[in-house]
């Protein structure tokens, strides 16, 4: 009976610390224990995905997520390799914030690195945009390089297609609940008060 007490107790702190680490692979922002969770599943070569960012992402986390009301998480979504290669050089930076400002940077300059369809030349572009948050040019191509991130990335994908028959990106999960298609600040603001 020891033995397997012992063996059940060693079983359980290993997969906490298997599932924290999983976790931590998801970009998040906002209190843990908010009301209100967010989670978008959208691709870094979207173009509405990068006006979700920008127009609502931004306007959320003044409004919400600094106050504490609201938890958002970005979850990978990618449509192709030059998305793809986009998240793991956002993942690529350790620091939570800088990682949002990076991304937030690739959502901006979309128009100008998700261009053509030489993906080597795409990388030098995203890794361009990645050199003004604290990477540096070898640290991105180790990334790149690193099958085991981009098994994650695509791992998440499948999961997130599974469990939320995703069909168009972006689309956004609050609190357990999906939408898609345009959505504008204010609609969006009314789906958050209607959860709080």
């Amino acid at each position: 009976m020891k033995e397997i007490n012992k063996f059940l107790k060693t079983f359980f702190i290993i997969l906490l610390i298997f599932t924290s680490k999983l976790e931590s692979k998801i970009l998040s922002m906002g209190d843990e224990n908010a009301k209100v969770t967010v989670k978008v599943f959208s691709s870094l070569t979207c173009p509405h995905c990068a006006t979700f960012h920008t127009n609502i992402f931004n306007n959320l986390k003044k409004d919400y997520i600094d106050k504490g009301l609201v938890k958002f998480e970005h979850h990978a979504f990618p449509l192709d390799l030059a998305a793809l290669n986009a998240e793991i050089v956002v993942r690529c930076q350790n620091n939570n914030d800088k990682r949002f400002e990076l991304l937030g940077e690739i959502y901006l300059k979309q128009k100008n690195w998700a261009i053509g369809s030489d993906i080597n030349k795409i990388n030098i572009l995203i890794k361009k945009v990645g050199l003004n948050f604290d990477l540096t040019e070898d640290k991105m191509n180790k990334c790149l390089k690193n099958n085991n991130t981009q098994d994650e990335i695509l791992n998440e994908r499948i999961e997130a297609q599974k469990k939320y028959k995703i069909n168009s990106t972006p689309t956004i999960i609050v609190n357990g609940k999906k939408y898609s298609g345009k959505v504008d600040y204010k609609n969006f603001k009314k789906i958050i008060e209607k959860n709080l």
